[in-house]
Parts: structure tokens; C-alpha cells; sequence
């Protein structure tokens, strides 16, 4: 199935099951989404249910927390995390606050999902990984999964979850297909998961960027390296077992990120492993991300500025020895 009609699926199923469930932003209706994931959405389930937006972000989003203030579950769909940046103030200081500013009185289960990161030629305005700006936030969980199966069971479980979800998607895997179960289930917020087994290094990634990490992992292994990849699929809350515990087998870890290095998550990270379990280090951890510049429109110049399978290897074997 692919990964638009697994949040396709989650979306409608939890329509179908709970009437607060409701969908906004813009083209979700009667353009099926920008992307297609709300296909069929408004004819099943009417314009009350399924709302075609303005271009007003700031707008939509304060009025899908205001609803979610008053018992409803919106799911706002972002064209992309980038035009996110005009609702942030939203996000952040409403959505992210309203629980801790009453005293416990509102809660806010509200699911802003859309794509975020790079894509192909979007120029420095729509190429933004912006993830790590909302996992600094207490008081949001953010999300960030890789295949249909974890979009579909994560999905799922943000909009049952009481607080504001950040659920980040990419442009480029839309139509990327994988194993979806026919049955209910779900994926809880802050489990990882070990999408390759390894002992030499562990390599930790999350997104679309699992799928680059794989392709590393199955390189290193043709030179005889047997490389872990952990796909992290929630940023916040963070399964910092999951990563100690893979770290401490392998002795040696790689992060591979789309983010800038500094101040990123991947940094972060970096200082959770060096202060938490250093002893398990045999060297220093490494980082490999985009370089420190505003994405270019440039085809070729991209492919430079992003992580790269060969930049990646370059990392792990320097990690190696």
C-alpha cells in the first residue's frame, strides 16, 4: 500500500470510529489533498467533517485548537511543515501551553500532520526540516515515521492521543509502498524500532532518511560490516532505551540527519549517548548532515548539500576505525 493511502485509511478509520474526528486545511476536500491523502475523505464523510480551508494557516490552526479546546480531535493537514511557520505562534505558545497555563483544565488533541525536509528542486523556502524546532517544545509529542506500516499505526495513535501532535510525512515517499495489515492496530508514541540487526555499528536515523540509512547499512555489509539501523519514528517522547540499548551492543553509532548540525537533533542525541552510556563508546560519535546553507534550486548543488550514500559511508567507516 502506499504510504498516501495508509494515512488515507488511518485518517477515515478514526473518522469512522469517533465522530469528534474531523479533518482541515487546505484542498483536503474537494482537490482530495494536495497529495492525495484525503482521497474520497469529503464524499464520505460530508464539507462539515472534511473542511476546505483559505491559504491561512495562522488562522486554521488556531481554530483547530480552539476546537480541540471544546472536545473536538481536528487533524490539520500543512501543505507542507515549512508554511507551518506562519501558525507557529499557534502551535507553540496555544496548542503546546494551554494544558500547563489551566492548570490542567484544556487539553488539546489536536494532529498537525503534513510533509516536511526536502524534496526535489523546492529552493530554500519549501526544503526546511523543521522537526526538531517542535521536539524542543514541552508539552507537544512529535513524529516522525519512515514506512506505511508506521505511518498508518502512529498516525492512528496521534489522534487518540490528548495532546498536540507534530506528525511529520515527506513529499518523496507518498507513493513509496509497503505491508499494511488489513486489521485494526495501532504503533505507540515514543517505541522505535530496530529496522536492521547489526553488531559492528549502530547507524540511527528517522523519515524518509531511514530509507537512505538502510541503503548505507546493506553497503557496509557488501565490505563485510554488519551495521544496526534504528529507525527513531517518535522524536518526542524520545525511546532513549531503544537507543542505549543498541549503542551498548554495537559500541559505535552514526546519526544520520537532514537537519543542519547545529543546534539539530542529531545533536542532541550525540550528547545523550556521550553523557549517558560514554563507556560503551569504542569512538566518538558521528554526524553526518545537511550542509550549513539555505537549500539552493540547484539540482546538482542539492545533491551536495544533503546527506549523501557515499558521504554516509565515508562517516561509518570513520566511526569504524
Amino acid at each position: 500500500m502506499p504510504i498516501r493511502d495508509a494515512l488515507q485509511e488511518a485518517m477515515s478509520e478514526e473518522m469512522r470510529l469517533d465522530e469528534n474526528v474531523l479533518l482541515l486545511g487546505e484542498e483536503v476536500g474537494a482537490y482530495n489533498g494536495a497529495y492525495k491523502c484525503s482521497k474520497g475523505m469529503l464524499d464520505e464523510f460530508g464539507s462539515k467533517r472534511v473542511i476546505d480551508t483559505p491559504i491561512a494557516e495562522n488562522g486554521f490552526a488556531g481554530v483547530g485548537i480552539g476546537a480541540a479546546m471544546c472536545g473536538l480531535r481536528p487533524i490539520v493537514e500543512f501543505m507542507t511543515f515549512n508554511f507551518s511557520l506562519v501558525a507557529i505562534d499557534q502551535i507553540i505558545n496555544t496548542a503546546a501551553k494551554a494544558r500547563l497555563m489551566s492548570a490542567g483544565q484544556l487539553s488539546v488533541p489536536i494532529t498537525f500532520r503534513g510533509a516536511g525536509g526536502a524534496a526535489y528542486q523546492l529552493g530554500a523556502q519549501h526544503a526546511n526540516s523543521f522537526e526538531q524546532w517542535y521536539a524542543y517544545t514541552p508539552g507537544l509529542k512529535v513524529v516522525c515515521p519512515s514506512t506505511p506500516y508506521d505511518m498508518k499505526g502512529l498516525l492512528k495513535s496521534s489522534i487518540r492521543d490528548d495532546n498536540p501532535v507534530c506528525f511529520f510525512e515527506s513529499e518523496l515517499t507518498y507513493s513509496m509502498k509497503g505491508p499494511v495489515p488489513e486489521g485494526e492496530y495501532t504503533i505507540p508514541l515514543g517505541v522505535a524500532d530496530v529496522k536492521k540487526e547489526g553488531s559492528d555499528i549502530t547507524l540511527i536515523s528517522w523519515s524518509k532518511n531511514v530509507f537512505l540509512t538502510l541503503e548505507v547499512a546493506n553497503a557496509l555489509e557488501q565490505q563485510g560490516i554488519s551495521a544496526e539501523v534504528l529507525d527513531l519514528r517518535t522524536l518526542r517522547p524520545l525511546d532513549e532505551d531503544a537507543i542505549f540499548t543498541s549503542v551498548a551492543k554495537t559500541n559505535r553509532v552514526l546519526i544520520i540527519q537532514e537537519q543542519h548540525e547545529m543546534a539539530s537533533f542529531g545533536a542532541y542525541i550525540s550528547h545523550l549517548i556521550s553523557t549517558r552510556i560514554f563507556d560503551e563508546l569504542d569512538a566518538p560519535v558521528g554526524l553526518v548532515s545537511s550542509l550549513d546553507v539555505p537549500m539552493p534550486y540547484s539540482k546538482s548543488l542539492e545533491s551536495v548539500i544533503l546527506p549523501s550514500k557515499d558521504r554516509c559511508i565515508e562517516a561509518a567507516l570513520q566511526v569504524l576505525r
